[in-house]
């Protein structure tokens, strides 16, 4: 049997349970699901993961994230086929039937997702997603992370932490274990992140893959404007320095590689779509 009907069928035997823990959750819809592909499948992707001084990473610095390396092209075997999977029209019939989310759509170019690779002392803040795709405009409506982090101890920190806004309360904090999935719904209130910096030896990262889902219609009562990734601080004062740090990283990379008259030309541009009352660049 192929890794890929393997993977389906492992899924499908767990739908009904699946769907039944999805709609179980509140305020929005997640699950946790271990052992997600073919122990085999997983072990081989990990086994040609790409260091991050090696393929097509982006290292870029923000505000609220720093030390993350993404990659959404030039993907060898089976990482490869890993993502046209996720992309068939059978995974995702799949997925609406667990979470009843219709007609759900993938992103052939990985916009935000694809690998994630976390160095020591990188972070994420806790964040809602940007809500329709910078170039398609269609609703984002369905995260799906795998996890590929083998031995993972508790002082690495790293964890995944999705947060009741409202409430201001954690709900769930996920070790970022190997061949775990993650799937949650993208909405306004499904804050999630892992804000705490990474405490690995120098030597291991944090590694994942991310497919994200959409839709070409939302019920118009979820519409909500267009924005980009909404970022809050939930680890008090040591996140607002953290995040200052990484600011100014940020500033200093800019200056670096555009020189003080493209970094002046990219802070006109965000003031006038400030101006316009459009959302921030969503890259």
């Amino acid at each position: 049997m192929n890794t890929q009907k393997a993977t389906l069928e492992g899924l499908s035997s767990l739908a009904e349970h699946l769907r039944r823990d999805w709609f179980s959750k509140r305020p929005f819809r997640y699950l946790i699901i271990d052992d997600f592909l073919p122990v085999g499948f997983a072990e081989d992707i990990l086994n040609v993961y790409p260091m991050p001084d090696a393929g097509y990473w982006d290292s870029t610095t923000y505000t609220h994230q720093r030390k993350k390396f993404t990659q959404t092209r030039g993907f060898p075997e089976p990482i490869a086929r890993f993502f046209a999977l996720t992309a068939t029209e059978e995974f995702r019939r799949l997925m609406t039937e667990i979470t009843g989310i219709p007609e759900l759509l993938a992103d052939p170019d990985l916009v935000g997702g694809g690998l994630h690779q976390i160095a020591r002392g990188g972070f994420l803040d806790v964040h809602v997603d940007y809500n329709l795709h910078p170039r398609t405009k269609l609703h984002r409506r369905l995260n799906l992370l795998l996890y590929l982090n083998k031995a993972w101890k508790p002082e690495y920190e790293g964890y995944l932490e999705f947060w009741d806004s409202e409430a201001n309360r954690q709900l769930e904090r996920i070790a970022p274990v190997f061949n775990r999935g993650v799937i949650f719904e993208t909405n306004e209130i499904s804050y999630h992140g892992h804000p705490r910096p990474l405490n690995t030896p120098a030597h291991i990262t944090r590694k994942s893959l991310a497919i994200y889902y959409y839709t070409k219609e939302l019920e118009d009562a979820a519409v909500a404007r267009e924005h980009n990734t909404l970022y809050r601080q939930t680890t008090g004062l040591s996140g607002y320095l953290k995040t200052l740090a990484s600011a100014t990283r940020a500033t200093t990379e800019r200056l670096a590689t555009k020189g003080p008259s493209g970094l002046g030309r990219d802070l006109i541009r965000r003031a006038h779509r400030r101006i316009q009352g459009l959302p921030r660049e969503n890259k």
